[in-house]
């Protein structure tokens, strides 16, 4: 190890996050320069990356956790060789760059995943050390090792204290997820004031509690900080590791370092002295030459591995087609183009909630899609998502298909995002529908960086019944609608469960939340299957034609549609019955098609669901009529409920009635 060019790398690296923040008078300086070290060391020595191929297959993935500290990874990502010039570096945190104030997936070559919300990085590298492992038992053959890389992330006082990262740390131990290596930058300040005037846990013994290795080093040294690092990237003992890191925060500004004054852009007001006791030239944004040529002798030796790499990856392939094909699937996230076809149609006296018809469909679809993975958080039994003979991911089998995330559902969505990252797996996973608000944080953040994630939603309104108005989930649909590139799908009938389920993972560029019902609901089997799976497809159709010159349309989704047949059927003619399980799947739609399903000439309009009424409205118009429950639920049977809260046919008809005058 080169130490002189190691600590020239670190002090360089200070500089340019210095120059960065007081160019742009914002940012996170504590971060960046008390970590300095560890990113020389990381990116200098440790990590194996092809800044030429930044998707190599059996790269390390590193998160930068503690987002908020981005100039750390822009720094290493430039000096490394990935694909971010200096001058991105300067337009640090300006319009249109490729260096935001918060890491984002997607945007930056070298950056796997958008972080910045707290402890999300953490459960993020717990999911790519799943798919890791996941990936390994999967395609690794006796032959020929494809998969056996490290999953490293930094950590900051805050990640750590957050929930999810509480949930992600147990879940990770228990899974024995011996490739995963956090390192834990404990610097002993929060943003407001000292660590210890909000948190007094020793963090060693805690780890260790929870089944990981843990060391304490001084996270400026930088043979430690090697030697932590290549034994914790060794191990093989079934327990993830962490290296908790004592560094000083805003190390290189004597003004702030040390102080919590360090965790903003406070100390770039003295960047000239700072500079100068780094002893950096005055040129701003400075590299040396040798510190370039360390780090492109680093670029030629990680090409060399890539490309012995690829020979065991040619060869394995040779030998495992099969193996190979479901792979380069995995990576391209193609399934098959008839998907929707090979599940088959339900009998026409198919009965069942719409959670017993999903549990039938998404094992159809695991047939079909090896690379389908779930998880449910202690609910398989009601969630009804178990891939039967799929097997139980654990720390003894990691080749299993189904997670037991445990009371975790914060940890559950985060950690399914990490699996979409590593884009080699389909992740869903599933829990009632009124704990989708315990991972909402994930569920946004998988809309904003375009993540195929797939989440199960069950018990799906009022219709829970004699659990009461606690699990009720009347405002939680509408809730999770209106989550920017997120797809809400509320089918119903068992052909819409179909498409609801062959629609996400056709679905590349988001997440998709399928909402499924506790109660039996009624199978429209008069109907033409592909009338249902097509119309569901595109998020809303004419599931009954009027008879005669249209009058009315009554729409609904889910278990109401159930009742907006029945009620048609007492108005008699002109009435046209739309199902509209997914209003962001019908609102992308062309307005030929939108037409032809709600026409502008008829404005009387009537929507039933059973929740909140508010969303409805942009179907319905000023000369519409919405029926829901603006209001919380009530504890007694389901049936019961629907009928004190007006979700039945009898209520449809009388609201309609008064519509048509």
């Amino acid at each position: 190890m080169n130490e002189s060019i190691l600590k020239s790398a670190a002090a360089q690296a200070r500089g340019l996050a210095i120059d960065a923040v007081h160019a742009c008078s914002s940012g996170h300086l504590g971060l960046p320069l008390g970590c300095a070290e560890i990113g020389s060391v990381l990116f200098g020595e440790c990590l194996d990356y092809n800044p030429k191929a930044p998707k190599w297959l059996n790269r390390d993935r590193f998160i930068l956790s503690a987002g908020h500290g981005s100039m750390f990874i822009y720094t290493w990502l430039h000096l490394s060789g990935h694909d971010l010039s200096l001058e991105e570096v300067k337009n640090f945190r300006q319009l249109h760059s490729i260096t935001p104030g918060h890491p984002e997936f997607d945007e930056t070559p070298g950056v796997e995943a958008t972080t910045g919300p707290l402890g999300q990085g953490i459960a993020n590298a717990v999911g790519y050390a799943v798919s890791g492992k996941h990936a390994s038992a999967r395609y690794n053959t006796a032959d020929h090792s494809i998969f056996n890389h490290n999953i490293v992330a930094l950590a900051g006082d805050g990640c750590i204290q957050e929930g999810v990262a509480r949930e992600a740390i147990e879940f990770a131990g228990h899974s024995g997820l011996d490739n995963l290596v956090l390192i834990y930058d404990s610097n002993d300040v929060t943003l407001d004031a000292m660590a210890d005037v909000s948190q007094g846990d020793k963090a060693q013994d805690y780890f260790e509690s929870q089944n990981w290795n843990a060391v304490t080093i001084d996270g400026h040294d930088l043979a430690a900080v090697k030697a932590a690092v290549d034994a914790a990237k060794a191990n093989s003992n079934g327990k993830p590791s962490v290296i908790i890191a004592k560094t000083e925060i805003g190390r290189g500004i004597p003004q702030v370092a040390g102080t919590q004054k360090a965790h903003g852009e406070g100390g770039a007001g003295f960047a000239a002295e700072a500079r100068a006791g780094l002893g950096l030239p005055e040129e701003l944004f400075y590299v040396s030459d040798d510190v370039r040529a360390f780090f492109a002798a680093k670029a030629e030796e990680s090409a060399v591995k890539f490309a012995e790499w690829q020979k065991t990856y040619e060869a394995w392939a040779g030998a495992n087609p099969e193996l190979a094909e479901e792979l380069n699937n995995g990576v391209a996230k193609a399934i098959p183009t008839d998907l929707l076809e090979r599940i088959p149609a339900f009998e026409a006296d198919y009965k069942d909630a719409t959670r017993g018809t999903g549990g039938v469909v998404i094992n159809k679809v695991a047939a079909e899609v090896p690379q389908v993975i779930t998880g449910s958080a202690d609910l398989y039994g009601s969630t009804k998502n178990y891939i039967k003979g799929g097997g139980d991911f654990s720390a003894e089998d990691a080749s299993g298909r189904n997670l037991w995330y445990g009371i975790r559902e914060h940890a559950m969505g985060a950690i399914m995002n990490g699996i979409a990252y590593d884009g080699l797996f389909r992740a869903s996973g599933a829990t009632f529908c009124v704990f989708a608000d315990y991972l909402r944080p994930s569920i946004r953040i998988a809309g904003l960086a375009k993540l195929p994630v797939t989440y199960i939603f069950t018990h799906d309104s009022v219709g829970v019944g004699e659990d009461g108005p606690t699990h009720q989930p009347v405002e939680t649909v509408s809730g999770l609608r209106v989550i920017p590139n997120l797809d809400v799908v509320r089918p119903g009938d068992p052909e819409e469960v179909a498409a609801a389920y062959a629609g996400s993972l056709a679905r590349t560029d988001g997440p998709t939340a399928l909402i499924f019902t506790r109660q039996g609901i009624p199978h429209h089997s008069d109907v033409p299957v592909e009338v249902r799976r097509q119309g569901a497809l595109k998020g809303g159709y004419v599931l009954k034609e009027e008879v005669g010159e249209l009058k009315l349309i009554l729409m609904a989704s889910g278990s109401e549609v159930g009742h907006i047949v029945e009620a048609a059927k007492e108005l008699g003619d002109g009435v046209r019955v739309v199902s509209m399980p997914c209003f962001e799947r019908f609102d992308r739609q062309s307005a030929d098609y939108q037409e032809s399903v709600l026409p502008r000439s008829c404005t009387k309009r009537l929507a039933i669901e059973a929740g909140v009424t508010g969303l409805w409205h942009k179907y319905t118009g000023f000369d519409g009529k919405v029926l829901g429950i603006d209001r919380f639920g009530i504890s007694a049977p389901g049936n019961v409920v629907m009928e004190e809260l007006g979700m039945t046919a009898s209520h449809v008809t009388a609201a309609a009635k008064e519509l048509l005058g």
